[in-house]
């Protein structure tokens, strides 16, 4: 027995903004759901939300944890298990939506997910202890993993090659914004509202992108999808987990994930714990951080060759992690640790944009698939590294984690130089477009 699967062939005229369907001497210009004017401003707003939805989740109620750990009477590890929870839920939503969307459309996952996110996160604000809190932050992950891997998933059915790059930047460059302006509104949200009013800011902004994605349109044809039952679509997952290029891309993008949820989970309680700075001043810190990741994003598209710009940015992480591990270790001051902080930054800006590009343009073919390794890949380290950075002294356990992140991803970067020189090179069909590809039980 076999399962037919449609690929999503992308001919050399991808590089161009074009794809051409399976079956069909027509191509299409790459920007269905608009090409050029407001059609195409709202696909790129709207991916940004998408992706920014995700970074808000977790970013926003970030200044809160010091916070939630007196109102739940637990100690600062087990509260940020909140952090790694929903990031279990973000990795078990994407393992399960992005096969099912590669056979049923964007669409229909999109809202799927949406309501579940609500559900959570409404019933996480009348937890009555952290255990069921902790539950219901998997369940706001999984609603949230739609949202979050459609982002990458939507340019990769319209893109290949350098547009993609582009498009990938531009979306990462703008969503720089969300990880900038999510703990400002979360410590404003805490001082009025405490953190409960956080989850109803969350819930009510999944209700606006339930009801804008009634506008949006889909990006991946019914003659495009997978063909056969709704289980054969997992087996997407093998090809893609063996291709030795897709996952060294993927894991450079993970280890670097894993390097700023480490960040992420230790700055509330090094800035206001140790440093004695409110809620509303970290947000502000926070904010200005994640401008100079932004700022990374759009840089690494200077490089004529992406690649090239990953591994300069690894070498800029390995070597602003040193001074930050040191600020921590021996100068105990909180300038000198905001101020290191801000080139490591910087070099995870350009680390994501190739990590992302480069993944999604390997295994563009099963795009839901290829979306949901990449980003189950970065929330593994990322829950991993969430908890561990609170065992013990602060400081020293942050040092230790921020030091094998930032190894790992240059060892990462390193195979992604060693891959082919450029986009391009990867953008060439694995077979005519008009053969259906068959994948044997």
């Amino acid at each position: 027995m076999g399962q037919t699967v449609t690929p999503v062939s992308r001919q050399d005229s991808s590089i161009h903004g074009q794809t051409t369907h399976p079956g069909t001497s027509q191509t299409e210009p790459a920007t269905q759901n608009g090409a050029g004017g407001r059609g195409y401003a709202f696909l790129v707003a709207y991916l940004v939300a998408l992706s920014a939805f995700g970074s808000f989740v977790n970013d926003m109620y970030i200044p809160t944890l010091p916070e939630m750990a007196r109102f739940f009477g637990c100690s600062a590890s087990t509260v940020q298990l909140g952090l790694t929870s929903g990031m279990a839920g973000l990795g078990a939503g994407q393992i399960l939506m992005g096969p099912l969307s590669d056979k049923y459309g964007r669409k229909p996952i999109l809202f799927i997910s949406m309501g579940i996110f609500i559900a959570g996160a409404v019933a996480s604000v009348f937890s009555p202890g952290i255990m069921v809190f902790l539950g219901w932050r998997f369940v706001q992950g999984i609603g949230a993993a739609g949202g979050y891997f459609l982002a990458r998933t939507v340019p990769a059915d319209i893109y290949g090659g350098r547009p993609l790059a582009k498009m990938m930047a531009l979306i990462g460059a703008i969503n720089g914004f969300a990880p900038a302006s999510a703990p400002v509104l979360g410590g404003l949200a805490a001082k009025y509202f405490g953190w409960k009013g956080i989850f109803w800011i969350l819930a009510a902004f999944a209700i606006f992108l339930f009801v804008a994605g009634f506008r949006f349109k889909e990006s991946l044809p019914r003659a495009r999808r997978a063909q056969g039952k709704w289980y054969g679509t997992f087996r997407e997952y093998g090809p893609l987990l063996r291709n030795p290029r897709f996952m060294t891309h993927v894991m450079l993008k993970g280890t670097g994930l894993g390097l700023l949820f480490a960040y992420i989970s230790a700055a509330p309680f090094i800035m206001q714990d140790i440093y004695g700075y409110s809620e509303v001043a970290f947000g502000c810190f926070m904010g200005v951080n994640a401008l100079f990741m932004a700022a990374g994003s759009m840089v690494s598209l200077r490089f004529k060759i992406l690649k090239d710009a990953s591994w300069v940015g690894c070498w800029i992480l390995m070597l602003s992690t040193t001074v930050v591990i040191i600020s921590l270790l021996f100068i105990h001051d909180f300038w000198a640790f905001e101020i290191s902080m801000l080139p490591m930054l910087f070099a995870l800006g350009m680390i994501f944009t190739v990590g992302n590009t480069l993944s999604m343009n390997e295994g563009r073919i099963n795009a839901g698939a290829a979306s949901a390794i990449l980003g189950v890949v970065g929330y593994i380290f990322g829950a991993i590294v969430a908890p561990l950075v609170g065992l013990g002294e602060i400081r020293r356990s942050s040092a230790i984690v921020f030091g094998v992140m930032a190894v790992l991803t240059l060892i990462f970067g390193f195979g992604t130089r060693r891959m082919a020189p450029d986009l391009n090179a990867n953008n060439k069909p694995k077979q005519d477009s008009s053969t259906p590809q068959t994948v044997t039980k």
